[in-house]
């Protein structure tokens, strides 16, 4: 894929995503790796009304060469893809449910959301841990972050939301999709005893979905 039809993917899929509620305001950022650099929101844009041209152009080392300004979140991103190297694009939204789960003081710190269906697995991995709340734009956020997503492809900011990374584009707006209904299932299952999917099981999605 082209750069320019990277741009165009990115504003579609931003644009979606802010129809649905998934971020609202100037809330959320997206970017993307390229051949010399990064594609990365505007600070202050609107998922839901971004300009193709003037996304954010950041070289290899997160400087940035064209565009404009990049999100105050840069750092965010910066860690994901230095602890994954086979990551192709991140994404960090403000979802409701996610974000709900994110305020919650009695999850799993290491897995809020347990492994109720398939899907979340296939798409999120084994695990989602929280990273304790820093204030917003804050990049003191980054090493925790960084070491965080290591052996995970998607974490929860403590009462902040998501980060989610993807070997492309689309695959990270489908993991940030996810977790948002994981989210919403957890929540509804909250107080049950619901069937959690078994280790073994959990096993088979991850070899067979790798």
């Amino acid at each position: 894929m082209s750069e320019i039809e990277l741009r165009e993917l990115l504003v579609a899929l931003a644009a979606s995503l802010f129809a649905r509620g998934f971020s609202v305001g100037s809330a959320g950022n997206i970017s993307a790796r390229v051949a010399d650099g990064y594609l990365m929101t505007p600070t202050n844009s609107s998922l839901g009304r971004l300009d193709a041209a003037r996304i954010s152009k950041l070289d290899p080392d997160f400087v940035h060469i064209g565009g404009d300004k990049p999100s105050k979140e840069v750092f965010m991103h910066r860690a994901f893809y230095q602890a994954r190297p086979d990551a192709g694009a991140v994404v960090h939204l403000h979802s409701t449910m996610a974000t709900a789960v994110a305020c919650l003081p009695d999850v799993d710190p290491v897995n809020p959301i347990p492994p109720l269906t398939p899907y979340f697995v296939m798409r999120v991995g084994r695990t989602m841990p929280i990273v304790p709340y820093y204030r917003p734009g804050d990049p003191t956020m980054e090493p925790a972050i960084h070491v965080a997503a290591r052996d995970a492809r998607a974490v929860l900011l403590a009462n902040h939301g998501p980060v989610v990374c993807g070997a492309t584009l689309t695959d990270a707006v489908y993991a940030a999709e996810e977790i948002e209904e994981a989210a919403k299932l957890f929540l509804l299952l909250r107080g049950t005893s619901p069937r959690l999917l078994t280790a073994p099981q959990v096993d088979d999605l991850l070899t067979t979905f790798a």
